[in-house]
């Protein structure tokens, strides 16, 4: 599923520790969905590698972001949209793209 729209902002990155003692991080972005007029915003969730994905975007820009919507209960609270790719509205790729990361 894609995401078309401007990102508005990107959120501090994130840190921790799982219950299994793994450390992870993650970063979110705000996108403001075109062609809809109520809910514009996303709010989107980068983990691990997938970060260094949106470096180099500014806020601004236009975006494609690839999204998995999954959910899983943390804290009594079900939600979840994990990004998975993003590009700048017009280019295909920006950096790499790990054909075998993929969610499907």
């Amino acid at each position: 599923m894609n995401i078309i729209g401007k990102l508005v902002k990107k959120l501090e990155r994130e840190t921790g520790v799982s219950k299994t003692g793994k450390t992870w991080e993650k970063q979110s972005i705000l996108v403001e969905q075109s062609g809809t007029d109520y809910n514009k915003e996303v709010a989107i969730s980068f983990f691990g590698d997938k970060i260094k994905s949106i470096r180099d975007i500014e806020e601004g820009s236009d975006v494609n972001v690839s999204i998995n919507l999954s959910s899983r209960e943390y804290n009594g609270k079900y939600h979840n949209i994990d990004g998975w790719f993003i590009a700048k509205e017009g280019q295909e790729t920006v950096g790499e793209f790990p054909e075998d990361d993929t969610p499907f």
